[in-house]
C-alpha cells in the first residue's frame, strides 16, 4: 500500500501546483506534502531515514503552521523577501526550498529504482538521488554522515515486501510521471536570490 500512497501524494500535489492561474495555498501544499510521510515509515531502519524524516516532517509542519497566517506560497515568499530572512535557518521560504528538494530526491530515487534490478539498488538509488539533489548544498561532514547512513537502508527485495504489492514498479512510474509535471511548474522559488 505504501507505493499507492506515494503515487496518490504526488497526484494530489500535482493538482495543487499545476492549476492554472491559482496561487498555491500554503495549507493545501503542506497537507499534500505530509502524505509523503509514508516514505519514511517504509524506510524506517537506520539513522539516515530517521534524520531525513525529522528534517522533512519539521519543515512540512512549519508550513502547516505558517498557513494560519499566510494564505499562499507566493505571499509567504514575498514576506520573507521583505523581511530579508529568506536565507535564515528556519525561514518559511528556506523550509519550502528544502521540501522541494526532498520531493525532487524522491523522484530521482524512484527513477533509479526502476533502472536497476540489483538488490542493493535502494541504497544505490538513494545515494545517487542524494548526490544529485542535496550533496551540492551540504558540507563534506554531512555528506559523509549521509553516505554512512544510506548503508543502513533495507535491500530492495525487503522493501518490495513492505509495499505488500505485486507490482510497485507501475506506481513508481506513475510517481515519476507526476513529479516530472511538478518539476516543470515554477514554485515561487525560482528566484535569483537563492
Amino acid at each position: 500500500m505504501a507505493s499507492k500512497g506515494i503515487a496518490d501524494a504526488f497526484k494530489e500535489l500535482a493538482v495543487i501546483v499545476t492549476t492554472p492561474g491559482l496561487d498555491v495555498p500554503v495549507k493545501n501544499f503542506s497537507d499534500a506534502c505530509s502524505r509523503f510521510f509514508v516514505v519514511f515509515k517504509v524506510l524506517k531502519t537506520g539513522m539516515f531515514p530517521r534524520f531525513a524524516e525529522i528534517d522533512y516532517v519539521t519543515k512540512v509542519n512549519d508550513l502547516a503552521e505558517a498557513s494560519t497566517l499566510t494564505p499562499t506560497l507566493e505571499l509567504m515568499v514575498d514576506r520573507d523577501i521583505e523581511a530579508n530572512c529568506v536565507r535564515k535557518v528556519g525561514s518559511h521560504t528556506r523550509n519550502l526550498l528544502r521540501i522541494k528538494r526532498s520531493l525532487e530526491m524522491m523522484r530521482v530515487m524512484c527513477e533509479e529504482l526502476l533502472d536497476t534490478e540489483s538488490d542493493h539498488s535502494l541504497r544505490d538509488a538513494t545515494f545517487t538521488a542524494y548526490n544529485q539533489v542535496f550533496a551540492p548544498h551540504h558540507c563534506w561532514a554531512i555528506q559523509q554522515a549521509v553516505a554512512t547512513g544510506i548503508g543502513s537502508l533495507l535491500p530492495k527485495t525487503l522493501l518490495s515486501g513492505m509495499f505488500n504489492e505485486t507490482d510497485p514498479c507501475s506506481k513508481l512510474r506513475y510517481c515519476i510521471s507526476i513529479s516530472n509535471q511538478l518539476s516543470r511548474q515554477p514554485l515561487p522559488l525560482e528566484e535569483p536570490w537563492y
